[in-house]
């Protein structure tokens, strides 16, 4: 074997790379561009996430996932980290309206948009969203580890047109998991949820997989 060619990129290198690439979009104007590029020792990047209607901003490793950053850096910890491989849907959230995994996108390319989370549902008065409410009434959780994720797909199935009937719901809201089986009364809270919510104030147009 001729030893003398120089070898393929590591594994490091290609996701150094990646996420480098990522962050290219995130940065628009300017002064943007100038804050983005500040980084302390360690390599983290001066980054700001608007959640929940506010501007948040925190020191973040590029290849930091969306659920990291809200969690471990906002203290945002409504959003729950189940398998961390977007398959059990616990830490679904919005993203300008669209249903995402955030344990599966950089938290750097959501910089400028809008994220929402379960602890910005409710209205400032303290009202409850109308899905958070249908969980409530038709006790559509038991440990609740799951809710966040489910509220916020719930919420998704209705704006989206998919809760017109008991299987096309059940279909839709397949990617949230949730292991001690409350899926009947989840249908019911869905159910109960699509009338109060085609009136409710703050309930984003539409929203879509991502």
């Amino acid at each position: 074997m001729d030893r003398t060619q120089p070898e393929g990129p590591s594994r490091r290198h290609v996701i150094g790379a990646a996420a480098g690439i990522a962050a290219v979009p995130a940065v628009g104007s300017a002064a943007e561009t100038g804050r983005a590029a500040q980084s302390d020792a360690s390599g983290k990047v001066d980054m700001t996430l608007t959640v929940n209607g506010q501007a948040r901003r925190a020191m973040l490793d590029v290849r930091t996932s969306l659920l990291d950053a809200l969690r471990e850096h906002l203290d945002l910890t409504g959003s729950k980290k189940g398998c961390d491989q977007g398959q059990c849907g616990a830490c679904t959230v919005h993203v300008d309206g669209e249903r995402v995994l955030s344990c599966l996108i950089l938290a750097v390319s959501v910089q400028g948009r809008r994220i929402t989370t379960i602890e910005g549902l409710a209205e400032a008065g303290g009202r409850l969203h109308p899905m958070q409410q249908a969980f409530i009434d038709q006790d559509g959780f038991q440990c609740g580890y799951c809710t966040p994720g489910q509220i916020l797909s719930a919420i998704a199935c209705v704006n989206e047109g998919h809760a017109g009937s008991d299987d096309e719901i059940r279909e839709y809201m397949s990617g949230n998991l949730c292991r001690c089986a409350a899926y009947p009364k989840i249908v019911a809270a869905i159910k109960q949820a699509r009338p109060q919510m085609a009136v409710s104030p703050g309930t984003p147009a539409k929203v879509g997989q991502v």
